[in-house]
């Protein structure tokens, strides 16, 4: 290569790198503005007794020790109510998506109505599925009671008991697994052909196919819907924000509804910030390790 060339090159080289810089600097801005700058500011705050409206003095790991010294009773009753919600949550919308995937990705005619139809509840606000579901189990004049007394069978409290209200939120959750569920669509439809039609030569049917071959091939994706599963599910707000206020009894007391009490209820904002880096921690350790294990069980066809 001669020496102009050389220089032709690196001339196109700076002019494709600075044009790379232009084209990426609206989502770099968007990071280091909407996300790095305030993640550092609430690590500040949680050092500090800051409130909106008195301002704000250096009191060190003060918000921390009070957290886990158990002077605030409602932080330990959130995280376990949101480790609960989270272990019933997970499994059970993991099992329903890959379900209604598989039978999406059947033969049948106007199979792409039904994959819209079933897609369409995750389009639906929050607030207004909650409103909905909030009439549905309504103990006095929901239609959930209606049917279970229709049918003579004992009704519920559902949001409105201590010891069915996790369920029924539970429960609710499976609505809003559309999401989920195309991902793992996708996953099975990706699963080579030709090692299903093996396992049929073989004498094998659907449960040998999906033994042996879709989950298998599958658990990249479901490792991936886990991980988010889980990340999702300690964060979950509205729900509690809208139809239960954390009640009754606080037994629907999520963390992170707790996190915004602390901040905009009772202007805390520094042990509010303290308790979401507690949150980041936790999450951030809960997806390392699930990382670290991932290679006992997920298997990837490049490997």
């Amino acid at each position: 290569m001669s020496a102009k060339t050389r220089v032709i090159m690196t001339a196109r080289e700076k002019r494709e790198n600075k044009w790379g810089v232009l084209f990426s600097l609206p989502c770099i801005l968007g990071f280091l503005i909407f996300a790095l700058i305030p993640m550092g500011v609430s690590l500040v705050l949680s050092f500090m007794n800051y409130s909106f409206t008195t301002g704000g003095s250096f009191i060190g790991i003060a918000n921390y020790r009070q957290l886990f010294s158990g002077a605030d009773p409602y932080f330990y009753k959130s995280m376990a109510v949101t480790i609960i919600y989270v272990v019933l949550s997970v499994p059970s919308a993991m099992i329903f998506a890959f379900l209604i995937a598989l039978l999406l990705n059947s033969d049948v005619r106007g199979k792409g109505i039904f994959r819209t139809i079933f897609y369409l509840p995750t389009v639906v606000p929050i607030v207004a599925m909650a409103a909905i579901w909030m009439w549905i189990f309504n103990p006095d004049m929901g239609l959930a009671n209606h049917l279970l007394k229709g049918m003579h069978l004992p009704v519920s409290k559902w949001l409105s008991g201590e010891s069915s209200v996790i369920p029924t939120l539970v429960f609710i959750n499976l609505w809003t697994t559309g999401s989920t569920m195309v991902i793992f669509l996708a996953g099975i439809q990706d699963v080579p052909r030709q090692l299903l039609e093996a396992v049929q030569i073989d004498g094998g049917g659907f449960f040998a196919k999906l033994r042996y071959v879709i989950v298998p091939m599958m658990t990249p994706t479901i490792f991936y819907n886990v991980v988010m599963g889980i990340i999702n599910g300690f964060q979950i707000f509205t729900q509690s924000y809208v139809m239960t206020q954390g009640g009754p009894n606080n037994a629907s007391l999520f963390y992170v509804y707790y996190l915004y009490r602390e901040a905009f209820e009772f202007s805390r904002m520094g042990k509010a910030c303290a308790v979401a880096w507690v949150l980041f921690v936790i999450i951030m350790i809960l997806t390392a390790v699930i990382f670290k294990y991932s290679n006992r069980w997920v298997y990837y066809g490049g490997e």
